[in-house]
C-alpha cells in the first residue's frame, strides 16, 4: 500500500507539472501520513540530508563556473578552438565540440556550458552556412562533458549518495567513494567522449556538405596560421588552469574538495577581475544571483531526496528491485546492460541531481555484486544522466540549446542520433572496460581504485 502511494503520487505530481523537488517531497509526506509516522521525522531527514560539510563545495563550484561564464573566459576558449580547427570541413562544429569540452571543465555544468557556448556559437554557425539542428545538437551534446569534469558539483552529490556503499571487489574492501578518485576518473572518459563527438560532428558535416551558402556553394574559412593559434592558446590557458588548480589541491592531499572549490573561486575572481578585467560589478552580482538560485534548488533536491532514501530503505525498495533484477539474470554483463537501460529511461524524466540521489542507493549495491566499484559506477551514472539531459521530453540541456537556436525539440531530435550513438559508445566503454575510468586514479593515488 505504502509503495503504491509513494509511486503513484510521485508520478501524478510529475504529470501535473510540479517541479521534481516538490514532487518528491510531497509524495514522501503523503507516504509518511499513510504509514502513520510523525511528519517531524520527514523534516529531520530533509534537514540532515542538507547538513553535510562536503556540500559546501557545491556553491563554490557553481560560483566559480558562473564567474568564468560572465567573466568572458568562454570567448577566449572559443577563439582558440576556432583558430585550430575552424578551417576544416565542418570546422565550426569541430571548434564548438572542443570549446564546449574545455569550458565544461571550467563550469562543471552542462547547462552553463550550453548557455555560454550556444549563445555565441549557434547564431554564428547559422549565419555561416550550418543548419540550426546541427548547430544545436553539436553544442548540447558536447556540453555533457561538464558533468564529468573536476569542477562538477554532481560528483559531490554522487559521493554523498554513495557514502554507504560497501562490498569486496578483487579482494579489496570497498567503503564509500573518494571525491578525488572521481575527479581523476572522469578525465579519460571525457577525452574519448570529445573524440566521439568530433567524429560525429565531422561525419554529419561532410554528409550534409556543411558549411554551405543558400545557393549550395562552400563557405570554408582559411587557416589563420600557427602563430595565431599559439597566441589564442596563451590567452585561453589561464582560464583552463582552474582545472589544474583543483586537481593539484586534491592530489597534493593538503585540501579537501570543499577547500579546493573555495580556492577555485578565489582563482576565478582574481583572473576575471584583476588579470582580464572583464568582470564588472553588474556581472559579479549576476554570477552571485545565479549561483545562489542554483545552489538553493540543488540543496532542496538533496534534502527531499534524503527523505525519499529513508522512505525507500524503510519500505525495503532497494532489496525488492535487487531481487527482481537477480531473478531476471545472474550474468554480469547482461545485468549491467539492464542497469544502464533503466538509468537511461529514468534520466529522461528526472533532473540530474535527483536522478543521482534516487538511483545510487538502488543500483550501486547490485553493481558492486557484479564487480563494478563505486568510482566506475559513478562514471556510468553520470553518462546515463547526461544522455537524459539531451533527450526529450524533459532534456533540460536540449531545451536551452533549442531555445537559443529557435528550433523545436522534435526538429533537433530527428538528427541527433549520431551524438546519442557517441554517448552510448562511451557508456559501453565505461561499463565493460573498468580501466577506462579507474586506470588514471589508480596511477595517481598509487593504489587500486574500483
Amino acid at each position: 500500500m505504502e509503495i503504491t502511494v509513494l509511486t503513484l503520487s510521485f508520478v501524478v505530481f510529475l504529470v501535473l507539472g510540479v517541479p521534481v523537488a516538490f514532487a518528491i517531497g510531497l509524495s514522501c509526506l503523503a507516504t509518511f501520513a499513510v504509514e502513520g509516522l510523525p511528519l517531524a521525522t520527514a523534516i529531520q531527514m530533509m534537514v540532515s540530508g542538507m547538513n553535510v560539510f562536503s556540500f559546501l563545495a557545491i556553491p563554490f563550484f557553481i560560483f566559480s563556473g558562473e564567474l568564468m561564464l560572465h567573466g568572458g573566459i568562454a570567448d577566449k576558449i572559443l577563439d582558440f578552438a576556432r583558430s585550430l580547427v575552424g578551417h576544416m570541413k565542418g570546422g565550426l562544429g569541430l571548434a564548438n565540440v572542443m570549446a564546449s569540452t574545455l569550458f565544461g571543465g571550467i563550469s562543471g555544468s552542462p547547462i552553463a556550458d550550453t548557455s555560454a557556448m550556444g549563445g555565441v556559437m549557434i547564431p554564428i554557425m547559422k549565419r555561416e552556412g550550418y543548419s540550426t539542428d546541427y548547430a544545436v545538437n553539436v553544442t548540447t551534446h558536447a556540453s555533457l562533458t561538464g558533468a564529468m569534469m573536476p569542477t562538477s558539483h554532481n560528483m559531490i552529490i554522487y559521493a554523498f549518495a554513495a557514502q554507504a556503499a560497501t562490498g569486496v571487489i578483487a579482494g579489496h574492501t570497498i567503503s564509500g567513494v573518494s571525491i578525488g578518485d572521481l575527479m581523476f576518473a572522469g578525465l579519460v572518459p571525457v577525452f574519448w567522449i570529445m573524440v566521439c563527438m568530433l567524429t560525429a560532428a565531422y561525419w554529419q558535416a561532410v554528409h550534409n556538405g556543411f558549411p554551405r551558402r543558400a545557393d549550395g556553394t562552400s563557405m570554408m574559412q582559411k587557416f589563420p596560421g600557427w602563430r595565431a593559434v599559439l597566441t589564442r592558446l596563451v590567452a585561453a590557458v589561464p582560464g583552463l588552469l582552474v582545472i589544474v588548480v583543483i586537481l593539484g589541491c586534491v592530489m597534493g592531499g593538503v585540501t579537501t574538495a570543499t577547500e579546493a572549490a573555495a580556492i577555485a573561486v578565489t582563482y576565478s575572481l582574481l583572473l576575471t577581475s584583476v588579470a582580464y578585467r572583464s568582470l564588472s560589478r553588474e556581472k559579479l552580482f549576476k554570477a552571485l544571483s545565479k549561483a545562489s538560485r542554483t545552489t538553493g534548488v540543488i540543496l532542496l533536491l538533496i534534502g527531499v531526496s534524503n527523505m525519499l532514501r529513508w522512505q525507500m530503505a524503510y519500505l525495503e525498495i532497494p532489496e525488492t528491485i535487487e531481487a527482481m533484477l537477480l531473478h531476471a539474470t545472474h550474468t554480469p554483463w547482461l545485468m549491467l546492460l539492464y542497469i544502464n537501460l533503466i538509468q537511461i529511461a529514468l534520466g529522461i524524466f528526472l533532473d540530474m541531481a535527483a536522478h543521482i540521489l534516487i538511483t545510487t542507493p538502488l543500483f550501486l549495491p547490485l553493481a558492486i555484486q557484479m564487480g563494478v566499484g563505486p568510482v566506475q559506477f559513478g562514471m556510468m551514472l553520470l553518462l546515463n544522466c547526461g544522455l537524459g539531459l539531451v533527450h526529450p521530453p524533459v532534456g533540460s540541456v536540449q531545451f536551452v540549446g533549442c531555445a537559443i537556436g529557435n528550433i523545436s525539440i522534435g526538429e533537433a531530435t530527428r538528427t541527433a542520433w549520431p551524438y546519442y550513438l557517441a554517448i552510448w559508445v562511451a557508456i559501453c566503454l565505461v561499463t565493460y572496460v573498468p580501466s577506462f575510468s579507474t586506470w588514471l586514479p589508480s596511477v595517481i593515488t598509487g593504489h587500486p581504485v574500483f
